[in-house]
């Protein structure tokens, strides 16, 4: 039977496969490709989804701004909005 070694442990300033580097999972603090400019977004002019329209209509009905919520908007538009109710909320 052969014998199995353990993988080294890599210290925080070892180099990381590109594959592991890039990996949010593993390095949760890389925000260089998670923020783009909603209008930047390849998918922007989609319908919202599901899950922008449920959180939108939510926070339109807590700032008692009906008008914040359009079921037609698109991701991109809908993003902006998100934030800026949640910007006006925290205020």
């Amino acid at each position: 039977m052969a014998s199995r070694s353990k993988a080294p442990n890599r210290s925080s300033g070892e180099h990381r496969p590109a594959h592991e580097a890039d990996n949010p999972k593993r390095d949760p603090d890389a925000v260089d490709n998670r923020i783009k400019d909603p209008e930047d977004w390849v998918t922007g002019h989609e319908p919202m989804t599901g899950a922008q329209a449920s959180y939108l209509k939510t926070l339109s009905e807590q700032a008692h701004d009906p008008e914040a919520f359009d079921p037609k908007l698109d991701k991109a538009e809908a993003s902006k909005r998100i934030d800026r109710l949640k910007s006006d909320h925290s205020r």
